[in-house]
């Protein structure tokens, strides 16, 4: 019989992952634990550190992904709901991985919902970025609310149903292209960086799952009325079949207006800068 080679891992720091682990994942948290620790370093290798050190590690379970971004330079911020991370955090990992904590990095461990936590209590105003394997089932409410902290945010990285991370960097033209894809793009450039297959999960998910990355443009004050903005994009695809016309009725807009070319278009033809050159149309329009 041959024997099967088992997995080498050349960084000092990567361990294999543990099946007996105390932290067990729960189905009610949309929990599903990466154990593979070469996709673990590739997310913790998605963030530059340019212009920032801190960071916030969202569901870090049992501290695969949280040991690679430690091996860098950075203030780590690790938030999870889950009581029994939190407790294995505390403890065991900063035992289990004496090397990587004796660095230059420093770890917070907090229990909390990132959804609800006021971020300005850990950092102040300063700068700092967002990564983590993501539970899928808040996944998107994440993106939103990163969105409205966007002036603290220059990158944010991490894993997705693959589906939700394709949609999040999908261009106009394309039937996923949607209400998430125009406004993450408006501030962020989106990269969809790899796939990752079910079994590197415990338990492994019955989707496939996707990395991207988003780095804040420059220039990410947009050049119109956000507010109306953020309206005009989310009453556009919440009819995505029927054209601008249609879908916008309910904003009362001139006859004149509602006659330009653009209106003929359904919102998957629209690009970023078109949906802003409409918000200020309709933002002239409506004074």
């Amino acid at each position: 019989m041959v024997k099967k080679k088992k997995k080498s891992y050349d960084n000092k720091f990567a361990r294999p992952w543990k099946e007996n682990s105390p932290v067990k994942a729960k189905k009610h948290l949309g929990q599903h634990f990466l154990k593979d620790e070469e996709i673990a370093e590739k997310i913790a290798n998605t963030l530059s550190l340019d212009g920032y050190r801190n960071v916030v590690e969202i569901g870090p379970g049992t501290g695969v992904l949280t040991k690679h971004l430690l091996k860098q330079d950075m203030k780590l911020v690790a938030m999870d709901l889950d009581t029994d991370s939190i407790v294995y955090l505390n403890n065991n990992f900063p035992l289990e991985h004496a090397e990587v904590m004796s660095g230059k990095s420093t770890l917070q461990v907090i229990e909390g919902d990132f959804l609800k936590y006021d971020i300005s209590t850990l950092f102040g105003d300063e700068q700092f970025a967002i990564t983590g394997n993501f539970p899928y089932n808040i996944s998107t409410q994440i993106v939103f609310k990163m969105l409205e902290i966007k002036e603290q945010v220059p990158e944010f990285s991490g894993m997705f149903q693959m589906e939700v991370a394709k949609r999040i960097c999908e261009g106009e033209g394309n039937k996923t292209y949607g209400i998430l894809s125009v406004l993450v793009q408006a501030y962020y450039d989106a990269e969809y960086l790899f796939t990752v297959s079910p079994e590197v999960f415990d338990p492994p998910p019955k989707v496939q799952s996707g990395v991207l990355r988003l780095v804040r443009k420059k220039e990410f004050t947009l050049d119109c009325d956000e507010k109306l903005f953020f309206r005009v994009v989310k009453a556009a695809f919440n009819q995505r079949r029927k054209t601008i016309r249609n879908s916008l009725k309910t904003f009362d807009l001139s006859p004149e207006l509602r006659e330009e070319i653009i209106f003929n278009k359904r919102p998957e033809q629209l690009s970023v800068a078109d949906f802003i050159e409409l918000t200020k149309k309709i933002a002239s329009d409506l004074d």
